[in-house]
């Protein structure tokens, strides 16, 4: 199996490594990151100007490459640019968990949405802020869980949050908004920063939301759609016409 691994916390990260590590027991290995931090960059591209793109050290001699985009373009770059079949897209491992509302925003989802668009089933992994190394100890249940219920056969991209010590793994659904959101002027300043802080789930009962599930102790398994068209909607005025 010929594997694209990406993220949006750059190429020389932790994350990525331990991933990157896990990855080469399923198969062949192909780096392609961010050149610095990208997170929150969702889905962008970059159409206007250049990219600086260019083969670095990795460990393990993984090929590897830096560029100077987004983790969208990451993968676009892999697959397209470098003119190759990946059977498999990686992302991640985030620093932060990626759950609700987050998904929107999320540089390392956006990977996977971009390799659902060029035809490529793709998993994003994220983790707790200092629970990287803990989760990447957790990959094999997560992917097995993938695997042996035969889940990509039902969706070709999946999100994936594990915390430091699962009890278990669930499937789950995205949850509602993860930070409050303020808009804080600096003093003296024509500028403003964004601030957010972690707010309970709306329902905070439901085990199957992914805001949930996490925080509960399971690895959270989302199986996400990169269409944004309501087909019930369509299906409906289709009958009409």
């Amino acid at each position: 199996m010929k594997i694209l691994i990406t993220n949006d916390d750059g190429v020389d990260t932790l994350g990525i490594r331990l991933l990157a590590r896990w990855a080469k027991k399923l198969g062949e290995v192909t780096v392609v990151a961010p050149k610095v931090e990208q997170s929150a960059k969702s889905h962008a591209i970059e159409i206007r100007e250049p990219i600086e793109i260019k083969k670095v050290p990795f460990e393990d001699g993984i090929e590897a490459y830096a560029v100077d985009s987004t983790p969208a373009d990451c993968v676009r770059f892999g697959i397209i640019g470098l003119k190759r079949k990946f059977d498999l897209v990686l992302s991640g491992i985030n620093r932060g968990v990626n759950v609700g509302a987050d998904v929107v925003y999320s540089g390392t989802v956006a990977a996977i949405f971009e390799a659902a668009r060029l035809g490529v089933r793709a998993i994003a992994f994220s983790a707790f802020f200092e629970g990287q190394e803990a989760a990447s100890r957790h990959f094999d249940l997560a992917y097995d869980y993938l695997i042996q219920n035969k889940l990509f056969d039902e969706n070709p991209i999946w999100n994936i949050n594990i915390p430091d010590e699962p009890k278990g793994v669930r499937m789950t659904y995205q949850g509602s908004a993860y930070f409050s959101d303020d808009f804080v002027k600096i003093e003296g300043e024509d500028r403003y920063r964004q601030e957010g802080d972690i707010i309970p789930d709306e329902q905070p009962n439901d085990p199957f939301r992914d805001t949930v599930a996490v925080h509960a102790g399971y690895v959270s398994v989302t199986p996400l759609l990169a269409t944004r068209t309501n087909m019930a909607v369509v299906e409906k005025y289709k009958e009409k016409a």
